[in-house]
């Protein structure tokens, strides 16, 4: 039984003429009255007694057919909700971003956004990649800036937007602190507080290399999983940290960000900060978004 039946069975009971009723569905009556067998089937009794010159309700037909009317007008109000709410998901881009990203290129990339398209409606989502990435799959998210994974999967795009580069943090009582630049030898006796690989394996791997490149072993103190959480740990004096550009927005009391000295190694040390979202779909918004993003990338990347 489906609600295509039941309309028909309306129609033809209301008009109690086949014909005239097929014309106000505007189907052919062939159409109309194999709808009607198909419910007289599945229900096991007649609903209509039809002779060549009249039609009318059995008792059957005449029991369920307040029932029928009740059925059809839920079914048009749970449509109406969904188109209700599609219509207002057609102006919400649902974004999902990395700490770093929601921290530098978030506030920024909104401002431009808006001026562009002032109705839309930005939903932000902060977590790491691998929470991401499954959360683009599922459909709960329309975009996400990320770190891509080293096996991707095909089912998600992932464009490279920029690089960003590493400072480190490290308290403003620190002998460090009053340097214009910082190199990796300068950290070699320093306690580090570095992220946890499972969770963000490319920050981790980040200050390991960084350390394996100057033919020295980091001095791991402690190990934290979110980038503010590190940050506090810095200003707290628990040891230094090497962090994204970006992070240095968080601006905690009493930690500064300073960069990294420019070297062969520090060069080549850089994240990936990429957008990605499920391939072969269309989304207007989104492509809003990414023109947005094309138009202001130079300045973008100038300050990652």
């Amino acid at each position: 039984m489906n609600i295509t039946q039941l309309k028909c069975f309306l129609a033809a009971a209301e008009m109690l003429h086949f014909g005239r009723a097929a014309q106000s569905l505007d189907i052919l009556p062939a159409t109309l009255g194999r709808h009607v067998k198909q419910l007289e089937d599945h229900l096991g009794v007649p609903l209509f007694q039809r002779t060549t010159r009249a039609v009318t309700l059995t008792e059957a037909g005449s029991r369920v057919l307040e029932d029928g009317r009740a059925l059809v007008a839920q079914a048009e109000a749970f449509e109406e909700k969904a188109r209700a709410v599609r219509s207002a998901r057609a102006h919400v881009l649902r974004v999902g971003a990395i700490d770093s990203a929601a921290a530098g290129l978030i506030p920024q990339i909104l401002h431009h956004l808006h001026a562009a398209h002032p109705g839309l409606e930005i939903q932000i989502v902060e977590q790491k990649t691998i929470h991401l990435l499954p959360k683009l799959l599922s459909g709960s998210l329309d975009i996400a800036f990320c770190r891509p994974p080293d096996i991707r999967d095909p089912r998600l795009v992932f464009r490279t937007l920029f690089y960003e580069t590493a400072v480190v943090a490290l308290p403003k009582s620190h002998p460090l602190a009053g340097r214009d630049a910082i190199e990796i030898a300068d950290l070699a006796e320093e306690p580090l507080i570095v992220p946890d690989r499972r969770s963000r394996p490319h920050s981790h791997d980040l200050t390991m290399s960084l350390f394996l490149g100057a033919g020295l072993t980091a001095r791991v103190a402690q190990i934290a999983e979110e980038k503010q959480t590190i940050v506090n740990l810095v200003a707290a004096g628990t040891g230094l940290a090497i962090v994204p550009r970006w992070t240095s927005r968080l601006r905690v009391e009493g930690v500064r960000f300073i960069p990294l000295a420019r070297t062969d190694a520090t060069s080549q040390a850089k994240l990936i900060l990429a957008a990605s979202w499920t391939r072969e779909t269309r989304d207007p918004l989104r492509d809003s978004l990414l023109a947005v993003l094309d138009a202001h990338l130079a300045t973008l990347e100038a300050t990652a």
